[in-house]
Formats: C-alpha cells, sequence, structure tokens
C-alpha cells in the first residue's frame, strides 16, 4: 500500500524533471541568440554615444550611460522575448517572424527614449531615438543572416547558378514569383531560375527577386541559345488557350520542354508552389478556357435538393456528381451498374453520397429506386457511347440509350422530378452511326414526354477530353507503346472540351430549361485529328515518323468526318449565358415516335441487328435525306418505314402531369447491361 501512496509522488517528481529538462534545453538553445542580442545592442548604445561627442565623451556621461545601457538591454531582452523571438527556428524563418522582430523595434523605440528621462540632462536623442532603430536592425541580420547567405549562395554574379536544371519561367506576375521564390529558397531540388519571360512591357528589363526578366513570351527562341535554358515554365494560372499555345510554339522553336502551373480551378487554395508544376497536357492547349458559370443560379437550383446522377461512375457522371456536391444537395445519389467505377466515384466526393448499383435497363429496378428516393434533380448520363463498337451491337445501343432512357423519363414522370437533364452529343445530328441514332430518338423522348411545367431538357456537346477511351487517351497510350498511332482520315475534325467545362456548361443548362428544349453547348473551333496526333507526339518529346509513326487506318463504320451540333432547321436562341445556346426543337408526333419504338423493340428481340441498324437510322433522322455536306463515304442510305402497319401490342399511353407517357412498362422493359457515359 504504501508503494502505491509513493506512485504519484514518483510521478510528480518525473514530469518535474522532464519540464526541468525542457527548461534546461529551450535555455541553451536561447543562450547564444541572448548573448548576441546584448552584445549587439551594447556595441550599438555605445557606439552612438562616442559618436555623438567625436570619439570625447565627457567623464559625466560614462555615470549616466551605464544606468541607462542596463535598462536598454533590460527592454530588448524582454521585448524579444515578449515578441517570440526566442525560441523560433531561424534557419526557416520567414515574413511572421519579420513582424516579431518589427513588434519588439517599435516596443524598444517607444520604451527607450523613457529609460533616459529619469537621468539628470537624459541622453542624447541619438542614442536614445536612433539606437532602438540600429539595435532592431542588427538583430534582425543577425537572425536572418542563414536565409541571406544560402540565397547569396544559390546564385552566381549574373543572378543565377552555374549548377542544376536551368529554368525559363513565363510569367513575371504572382504565380511565377512564387515558383522563382520557391525555386531559390530550394537549392536542392535542382532547378535554378534564369530569366523570366512576361508580355506586360512595365515588368520587361527590370529584375524579379534578383532574376531579369528579359522579354515577352515570344522571345524565348531567341534567349534560350544564350541563357542554356533546359526547360520553360508557363506561370501564369489565368492563362487561356491563346497563350498556352503561344507557349508552347515558343518552347517548341527553342527546343525546351514546357511545363505548366495547373489552371486556378486545379490549385489548392488559389496557391501556387513548385510541387503544382505538371506536365504540359493536350487539355492545356485544347481545354483551358475560363467558364464564367453563374454559381448562384446553380447552387439555387441544386442546394437542399435531392439529386440523381445515372451513370454516376462514368467520366462525366462522375465530373456532375462532384460538381453538385460542392452545391450543397441534402441528398446524392450515385446510380451505376459497375461496381469498381461506382465505388471509386462515390469515394472521391468531398461530401457522403449514396452508392446505387443498379441498371436503367431494368424498369422495375428504376421505378423502385426513383419511388424510394423520390429525386428532385436527375442527370441521366447512364449511355453506351463507342461508336464503331455500338455498329456491331445495334440491340445494346438500343436497350440501353433508348429503352433506358425510357426508363429514366418514366420514373421521373411518376415521382414528379422538376429537372431531368439528358446528357446527348453532337453524334445525334443527322445521325451515320447506330450510337448518334439512338441518342438521338432519346432525345425525341425528352422533347415528347416533358410534362408541363417542369424543366426538363436535353443537353448536347462534342468529345470530351480524356473521357474513358475517347483519342486522347488513345493516342496517350499508343504514343507511350511507341506507335503507330492510328488516324482514320486526314480530313477528320472534332469539337472538344474539357469534362470540367463540358459539366459546368451541363448544370448552366439545368438552371437555364424552361421544359422540353435541347441545349448545345458552344465547343469552340473543331480540331483535325491529324493534328492533335502531331501535337500529342510532339508533346511526349518524340519525333513523327522518326521515334513515332502516324498511320491512317481509313473511316471506321458510323463514323463522319465533319460532326454538326445542330440541324438547320432547329431554330437558335440566346441564353443568358454567352456559351449555352437553346434549340428550338421539330415539332413531335407523340404516337408515331411511339409506334417507331415498339417496331424496334421487336427487332431488338428478335436479334434482326441489320434492320434494327436501318430502322433506328431511319427514325432518328429529322430529315429524310442527308446532307450533301456530308462525306459520300460515311453516309448512310435512308431507308422508309416497313410500314406493316402493326399496332402495338399494349394499351395506348396514359396522361402523366399534362404530358403523355408514351412510354409504358411493357416496352421499357429489357434485360441486359449498359456502361457508363
Amino acid at each position: 500500500m504504501q508503494g502505491w501512496r509513493r506512485a504519484p509522488a514518483t510521478g510528480a517528481r518525473s514530469r518535474q524533471w522532464q519540464q526541468l529538462a525542457r527548461t534546461t534545453s529551450r535555455l541553451r538553445g536561447d543562450l547564444p541568440f541572448i548573448l548576441i542580442d546584448a552584445a549587439l545592442v551594447t556595441a550599438t548604445y555605445l557606439m552612438l554615444l562616442v559618436l555623438r561627442f567625436d570619439a570625447r565623451v565627457p567623464r559625466e556621461w560614462w555615470g549616466r550611460f551605464r544606468i541607462f545601457l542596463v535598462v536598454a538591454l533590460a527592454i530588448h531582452l524582454a521585448a524579444n522575448r515578449l515578441t517570440g523571438l526566442y525560441g523560433s527556428l531561424w534557419r526557416h524563418a520567414g515574413v511572421h517572424e519579420a513582424q516579431r522582430l518589427v513588434e519588439a523595434g517599435a516596443i524598444a523605440l517607444v520604451l527607450v527614449p523613457l529609460a533616459s528621462i529619469p537621468t539628470a540632462d537624459h541622453l542624447p536623442l541619438t542614442v536614445t531615438i536612433v539606437g532602438p532603430l540600429i539595435a532592431t536592425g542588427l538583430i534582425g541580420v543577425s537572425r536572418f543572416q542563414t536565409r541571406l547567405f544560402a540565397l547569396k549562395r544559390s546564385r552566381t554574379a549574373n543572378g543565377s547558378s552555374s549548377e542544376g536544371l536551368r529554368v525559363a519561367v513565363l510569367g513575371a506576375g504572382n504565380a511565377g514569383a512564387a515558383i522563382v521564390r520557391d525555386m531559390l529558397a530550394n537549392p536542392q531540388l535542382g532547378m535554378v531560375p534564369v530569366a523570366l519571360l512576361d508580355d506586360d512591357r512595365r515588368k520587361q528589363d527590370r529584375t524579379l527577386l534578383g532574376v531579369p526578366v528579359v522579354g515577352g513570351l515570344d522571345e524565348l527562341p531567341v534567349q534560350a541559345p544564350a541563357r542554356r535554358f533546359h526547360q520553360a515554365l508557363l506561370a501564369i494560372p489565368s492563362a487561356d488557350q491563346g497563350v498556352v499555345q503561344r507557349a508552347a510554339a515558343a518552347a517548341e522553336a527553342a527546343g525546351v520542354p514546357l511545363r505548366v502551373v495547373p489552371g486556378l480551378d486545379e490549385l489548392v487554395n488559389g496557391q501556387v508552389s513548385l510541387r503544382d508544376v505538371r506536365d504540359l497536357r493536350i487539355d492545356d492547349l485544347l481545354g483551358r478556357v475560363q467558364v464564367e458559370t453563374d454559381l448562384a443560379a446553380v447552387r439555387s437550383l441544386l442546394a437542399g435538393q435531392v439529386v440523381m446522377v445515372t451513370g454516376g461512375g462514368g467520366s462525366i457522371g462522375r465530373e456532375i456528381a462532384r460538381q453538385v456536391a460542392d452545391a450543397g444537395p441534402s441528398r446524392l445519389i450515385l446510380l451505376d451498374h459497375d461496381e469498381t467505377h461506382l465505388h471509386d466515384a462515390v469515394v472521391d466526393l468531398p461530401t457522403p453520397a449514396v452508392s446505387v448499383l443498379a441498371d436503367i435497363r431494368d424498369a422495375v429496378e428504376v421505378e423502385a429506386l426513383f419511388d424510394r428516393f423520390r429525386p428532385q434533380v436527375v442527370f441521366h448520363a447512364a449511355a453506351h457511347k463507342h461508336v464503331p463498337l455500338l455498329e456491331s451491337h445495334p440491340a445494346e445501343a438500343f436497350r440501353t440509350n433508348v429503352l433506358g432512357t425510357a426508363n429514366v423519363i418514366r420514373a421521373s414522370q411518376r415521382v414528379g422530378v422538376e429537372r431531368l437533364v439528358i446528357i446527348s452529343t453532337d453524334k445525334a445530328v443527322r445521325p451515320t452511326s447506330v450510337m448518334g441514332a439512338s441518342k438521338r430518338l432519346a432525345e425525341r423522348l425528352l422533347v415528347t414526354s416533358t410534362p408541363a411545367g417542369r424543366q426538363w431538357c436535353a443537353v448536347r456537346f462534342g468529345n470530351v477530353l480524356g473521357s474513358r477511351g475517347s483519342v486522347v487517351p488513345t493516342f496517350v497510350r499508343q504514343i507511350a507503346q511507341g506507335g503507330p498511332v492510328t488516324v482514320t482520315d486526314p480530313r477528320m475534325t472534332r469539337y472538344f472540351m474539357s469534362i470540367s467545362e463540358a459539366v459546368q456548361l451541363v448544370l448552366q443548362a439545368a438552371a437555364l430549361s424552361r421544359g422540353g428544349e435541347l441545349f448545345m453547348l458552344e465547343m469552340g473551333e473543331p480540331v483535325r485529328i491529324m493534328d492533335l496526333a502531331r501535337r500529342m507526339i510532339r508533346l511526349s518529346g518524340r519525333q513523327e515518323g522518326t521515334d513515332v509513326e502516324i498511320r491512317v487506318v481509313g473511316v471506321r463504320p458510323g463514323e463522319k468526318l465533319v460532326e454538326e451540333l445542330r440541324t438547320p432547321a432547329e431554330s437558335m436562341a440566346s441564353t443568358a449565358h454567352p456559351a449555352v445556346v437553346r434549340l428550338q426543337p421539330l415539332p413531335e408526333n407523340g404516337e408515331e415516335l411511339f409506334h417507331e419504338l415498339h417496331i424496334l423493340q421487336k427487332l431488338a428481340d428478335n436479334n434482326e441487328g441489320d434492320e434494327l441498324a436501318r430502322s433506328l437510322l431511319t427514325f432518328a433522322r429529322d430529315e429524310p435525306e442527308c446532307s450533301s455536306d456530308v462525306e459520300p463515304e460515311v453516309q448512310v442510305a435512308a431507308i422508309a418505314s416497313n410500314g406493316n402497319g402493326a399496332s402495338p401490342a399494349f394499351p395506348p399511353p396514359q396522361s402523366v402531369g399534362g404530358a403523355p407517357a408514351f412510354v409504358p412498362a411493357s416496352l421499357a422493359r429489357s434485360n441486359g447491361r449498359r456502361a457508363s457515359e
């Protein structure tokens, strides 16, 4: 028992010894600084007194000075202690420590002159006023000398080091300054800023942190031979597509690789450092357009709402979920049939979301899920999308892109979804492929099935950079394997947009919807696929023909040479957003569409693939004849309806919410799987 009673005392003594040891250790670390400060303060005031009297200090002043010096020393050391100048790691000192130094100097500047007042005929003002300023400056030099000399050692006489990777920084703004500062402060990284280039003439022929600003971005090839650049680094986060292309062209002409600071939307807290720098990507050249989104309108649309995203594990659905999560929905549901993609999408979200493993082709399951979650906003991104593959599997395209969409529409009618957005494609315009035809029929379903007062719409856009299976990842893989890079036709062009930008505009279109309309996203200028392949080869550091071959393989089934975003018959109207255009859809006959879907389903059920493909293209066309501006080798002949006069094997559609429900369950139900966009 006595042993137990002594234990607390023993533990207390142990803690006291540990505390004493820590205090002793801190004092041992601070003692050199205290002694240096005391020596600097003493030397400062002594020097000022001697200079004041031209080295002939009267004897009576020495007595006063000794008393004053003791008080001044106590004030300086106490001020340093109070402001935290002792106990800091000065090897890594920065702005915060400099602020503390200024605060200590200000305290001394106020108190030191007051300390001389009690002495008769108090000391000269040159000692009591100038002394605190000089003493504080000397203390600062002693503290920051490690940083100052380290910075000096990292440079040669002309402002750069002869060792390390010699870097030309493009951009002398805040980001450029942060990058240069990072390089100078971390010489172990082996990157040396040799020069800056900026188009702002006011910055040229000046220096930034000791590094000269030698000209504009286009002068990089001229400056490269004399300054021996090893690398160029674009440090302009707000750079648009034109600036990035100019920088890439200049770096290519200079024969140096180009790396970039990411765009503003990729930076964490808007802060720039060397760890953010990455290789130039093709989407920097094709995308990187700064889209101004009406965040207030989008947030008011989504905040506090129950939002469902079908195809939530796909490229588009995943980005929709990420941006929707930032708007503060009350509940976010991601639906997908692929468990791996669904799991990854939910894990990456900044806020919790509900993951639902289900297939949109199962009408009963879709209805049950809508009844369970009662979504108010639905983004329908689930679809099969690979054009050549679907040419060989038209039934799969029909069951997923048409009947799957019908299931989502029907369930949305059932539970009263306020906003439904269907993701469509430019391939739905005068389609020449099974995939495009199936998406066009999905658009027609949306137009004919929108209930009165509901803001339902479809949004068309072109190719999305980096989406799974798209041309850019395919080219990246082919280049990494040493080629060949396969291009279908040298004349082929496509519209491109980054995933982030496309989804921002999709959300904007949802906020602009009045109900039952189509929206077209402004995609910019089309890009020749051959030029894209050549540019990607150059970006990889290889040469076309020498390192990587480009092989023309011919147009694949279903492909167009040139894509369109609307037909001439679809009238355009501007919206409140300059990058979103409202299209007036052509008048639709719901009963006729219903009859066409019945025919298509029978063909799919009977595995009549060739006839199904022809009928899909026939029913999907807005105009009976192909336009002459479509290349002949990729045209598909228009085929009239079989006209067999067969009537639906199910009862006529019922009205839901003021609009006919043209997709009864007997049509919508189908088995199978579907792919995520």
